[in-house]
């Protein structure tokens, strides 16, 4: 009989429990909400942020304040976000979040355990760049350039780990050229030092790059999709320029701390989810380069995990390392 006394008790505080959370969940958000960015002000990844943030604080009810924490690959964001349990925090995070684990010889969180999916939220193709005074105009004259004076070029990447280091690696290890590898913490600042020479070569994300292709300060060799895009029909694609197969791209997402509710990040999805689907976000997206994405946690956190183990191979295949 105090068998079953004890497993009704149990059973009654599971179910206090689970309906306190989602009490919890309803009263959420209580104060504003805060998005960790771990890259600086004034990139793709920070404007996204910032668009849907607006859309957010609409339908939730709440000030959405974007927190620009970059450095490290993006590790010190992300584990400024992984520590937090104030229910309101959140970071969004890119590729290099998945090539973290492999990468990095250590990180102060664990990539699957301490953090959990939120969004998906948008992707957009990488472009090959270089400065004006390289003699080159497309890959192949890139690649030629490059075997005729193999100590003659660098290139900036916003980061390790980044797309933009992967993409460089991938180019030397197919072509068999030599760069030197020029880490940056973040895209801005790499591709303002692409525009003045101080490096010669860069992979680069579509929104940012685009304005200074057409302006003529730096010169576009190709894109990263498989196929070209929509945005860019007029520019071939690195794997059209005898590398087939060669395919990169950037993508960003929300995580939030693993001690956040569920009901709490099903709700901040549902939000995600609403501002991708409003005219106004696709129209800001498109104008901005980037192709929406969405849906749900679990589809997210399937995502992580698969792109986690693809770049765990390019790693080593291109026995990539940190610089």
């Amino acid at each position: 009989m105090r068998r079953i006394h004890d497993l009704m008790r149990c059973v009654a505080i599971l179910l206090i429990g689970v309906t306190s959370a989602a009490v919890s969940a309803q009263e959420w958000p209580t104060r504003p909400i805060r998005m960790i960015v771990p890259f600086p002000a004034g990139g793709t990844m920070d404007v996204l942020a910032r668009e849907i943030g607006h859309h957010i604080e609409r339908t939730l009810g709440q000030n959405f304040i974007v927190e620009n924490k970059p450095g490290a690959g993006t590790v010190i964001g992300v584990d400024a976000a992984a520590r937090s349990t104030d229910r309101h925090t959140f970071v969004m995070v890119a590729n290099s979040f998945t090539v973290n684990p492999t990468l990095q010889k250590s990180l102060p969180y664990d990539t699957l355990k301490d953090l959990q999916p939120v969004a998906l939220v948008a992707r957009t193709a990488n472009v090959l760049a270089v400065h004006p005074g390289v003699p080159a105009k497309t890959v192949q004259e890139l690649v030629s350039y490059a075997q005729k004076n193999p100590t003659a070029l660098s290139y900036a990447s916003f980061g390790n780990g980044t797309t933009a280091h992967f993409a460089a690696e991938m180019l030397k290890l197919r072509t068999g050229i030599q760069m030197v590898h020029v880490p940056y913490k973040g895209q801005v600042p790499g591709l303002n030092d692409l525009i003045g020479g101080r490096v010669q070569v860069m992979f680069g994300n579509l929104p940012e790059f685009i304005p200074q292709i057409e302006a003529g300060k730096i010169r576009a060799l190709g894109t990263t999709y498989l196929d070209r895009t929509r945005f860019t029909p007029h520019i071939p694609t690195v794997a059209e320029q005898g590398l087939p197969g060669f395919e990169t791209d950037s993508w960003y997402g929300v995580l939030a701390p693993a001690t956040t509710p569920p009901a709490v990040a099903e709700k901040l999805n549902a939000a995600i989810n609403t501002a991708l689907d409003s005219p106004e976000i696709k129209q800001s997206l498109t104008k901005r380069h980037l192709d929406p994405l969405g849906g749900s946690r679990q589809h997210f956190g399937k995502f992580i995990r698969s792109e986690i183990d693809k770049y765990a191979k390019i790693v080593r295949e291109a026995n990539i390392t940190v610089d």
